[in-house]
């Protein structure tokens, strides 16, 4: 036996028992039992983890052992930092790893937003499954189609889950976070970039291959812009236009790697694909100057979720509610055109969406 510093053998005579703090030679079973018995915390870090966790499951073990700092800190300090409770942020999950009277860990899961709050004032959940349903709705009650979007709700606790628990309450908040985290870890994260993954495409979605051609890459910058910021997702995304090509817009500074685009990329980019197929046309507007800027702050406003954020009385905010009303009651026409000017085309393009042409 010899792991982190517990080192333990039969030499043909008698049994050598070693740890940082004291060696033993020459000892007879009776001794070595009982040198064990005093060498905890070494015997029990060791039993919890070549017994209990094992090394089955090499993702698992590997999250596990993140969560203490194994693999940078000795055992002794371990101990001392477990008993305190030490914290790790995943997402907008807050992990507390700590350690019972037989060194066997235990592990809390809660929304990072009730990092203070009193365990009792929470929601208490066991069923490491629970996660499904707490990941469902956003706190508007909205569904989330995007697992990894910033939008948990809070108000939840996991109290003393167990590593195979924990590691599957992580799962079902976040799938497949902890793999693909130990795989880019460990060199072998297979990353599926942008091209790749259109080309994969079928269906209505084969309609996305056609904005690849002779395009550039200025689209895909748009995407990964507008859908992989950290404002929407808590991933780091890896992927790129091509495995030579690398994309400007950040890619996020999130704990997990994003391999591929995801089913909201793909679905956001059949979309924009048809938008794309569009032609320019040139529409005259009369604004002042104010109301220009003010349309300005309603488009970044939307875009970066900041509308919940301005109140009825800051009327000086160009978003505000009544503000856009005003703007609104004065330059849209009966028929909902802005300073009175009509779509052209937007019937004719309406109807063919509806019947599901210009999609392939």
């Amino acid at each position: 036996m010899d792991f982190e510093g517990l080192r333990a053998e039969w030499d043909g005579e008698g049994y050598a028992f070693e740890t940082p703090e004291r060696t033993h030679e020459g000892l007879s079973q009776a001794g070595l039992h009982e040198a064990a018995a005093n060498a905890d915390p070494y015997v029990t870090n060791w039993f919890f983890w070549e017994v209990d966790v094992g090394h089955e499951g090499r993702h698992r073990r590997a999250f596990l052992r993140k969560l203490e700092a194994a693999d940078e800190r000795p055992v002794s300090e371990r101990y001392d930092d477990l008993r305190e409770g030490m914290v790790t942020e995943w997402g907008q999950l807050r992990i507390t790893a700590t350690l019972d009277d037989a060194g066997d860990r235990r592990y809390e899961v809660r929304h990072e937003d009730d990092a203070s709050a009193d365990a009792a004032a929470l929601e208490t959940h066991e069923d490491p499954l629970d996660a499904r349903d707490i990941a469902t709705y956003d706190e508007k009650g909205r569904y989330r189609p995007l697992k990894t979007a910033p939008t948990l709700v809070d108000g939840w606790v996991f109290p003393a889950l167990d590593g195979r628990e924990l590691v599957e309450t992580v799962d079902t908040f976040y799938p497949a976070t902890i793999a693909n985290w130990n795989l880019e870890r460990e060199g072998e994260l297979d990353v599926s970039h942008w091209e790749e993954t259109m080309e994969r495409q079928s269906g209505i979605y084969s309609v996305i291959q056609t904005w690849n051609r002779g395009k550039g890459t200025d689209h895909v910058e748009w995407v990964a812009e507008s859908c992989c910021d950290d404002s929407q997702c808590l991933k780091r995304r890896e992927w790129q236009y091509d495995e030579e090509t690398e994309l400007d817009a950040p890619g996020g500074d999130g704990a997990f790697p994003c391999r591929e685009p995801c089913s909201l990329v793909v679905a956001a980019a059949r979309k924009w694909t048809r938008l794309e197929g569009e032609e320019s046309r040139t529409y005259e507007f009369e604004l002042t100057p104010s109301e220009k800027e003010q349309v300005e702050d309603i488009i970044d406003a939307v875009a970066d979720g900041r509308i919940d954020d301005v109140r009825e009385a800051d009327i000086y905010e160009g978003a505000n509610r009544y503000r856009t009303r005003f703007l609104r009651a004065k330059r849209f026409d009966e028929e909902g055109n802005l300073s009175g000017t009509p779509t052209e085309g937007a019937e004719a393009e309406a109807e063919a969406e509806a019947n599901g042409d210009g999609e392939s």
